[in-house]
């Protein structure tokens, strides 16, 4: 059941993050896609004889990662909406873009 649900979250991943324009939504299906994996590792060492110890590891190193690399990239998709929003303005010919 656990295997099915990783090669669902797997496929909804990859096809928002190809199909998907806006960056905000391709960040999280990034997520989404990560999240699979994460959960095929857990699977997969769980699955295992005798039990192991190091995937569970390498998925409590890798969530810490991951969220470290999320809040980087929604500052960064947030810098990048304010500067096209200013860009924006100054072609529109806005006064307060004008100013500067």
């Amino acid at each position: 059941m656990y295997l099915s649900l990783t090669g669902v979250l797997f496929v909804l991943g990859l096809h928002g993050l190809f199909t998907a324009r806006n960056l905000l939504r391709q960040l999280l299906s990034l997520n989404i896609l990560t999240t699979s994996v994460f959960l095929l590792f857990v699977v997969l060492a769980r699955l295992a004889e005798p039990l192991d110890d190091v995937p569970h590891a390498i998925v409590l190193t890798g969530i810490v990662i991951t969220i470290s690399t999320t809040a980087v990239a929604l500052a960064l998709v947030g810098r990048l909406a304010g500067r096209t929003r200013d860009d924006d303005a100054i072609t529109a010919g806005d006064p307060r873009g004008d100013a500067e």
